[in-house]
């Protein structure tokens, strides 16, 4: 059973800052990409960004230079720091990673529960 527990949403003004963490624990064999994607009200889900055990990452284009994503291995934890945050950030983030449990089972997708980012004055 794997489980990812996220942290650190919140209601914050505008030009703020958080960072939120998302933790996996459970049975892990290796985590191969950790990340993050978000879901405004009355919108789809989209990727916020993402980042391989190796360290490579990818943003949403929209987001470059004010967020920033990155990794623990050793306590298989990903961050999100978020700068110079403004209304339209507002939404659910969804944490995500692609586990392999156990040898001989295949890569699998994982979603945490959600954590509330809510940018207003």
């Amino acid at each position: 059973q794997v489980q990812l527990v996220e942290s650190g949403g919140g209601l914050v003004q505008p030009g703020g800052s958080l960072t939120l963490s998302c933790a996996a624990s459970g049975t892990i064999l290796r985590i191969y990409t950790m990340g993050w994607y978000r879901q405004a009200p009355g919108k789809e889900r989209e990727l916020v960004a993402s980042i391989t055990g190796g360290s490579s990452t990818d943003y949403a284009d929209s987001l470059k230079g004010r967020f920033t994503i990155t990794r623990d291995n050793a306590k298989n934890t990903v961050y999100l720091q978020m700068n110079s945050l403004n209304p339209e950030d507002t939404g659910v983030y969804y944490c995500h990673a692609n586990i392999k449990a156990r040898p001989g089972i295949g890569w699998s997708t994982y979603w945490g529960q959600g954590t509330q980012v809510t940018v207003s004055s």
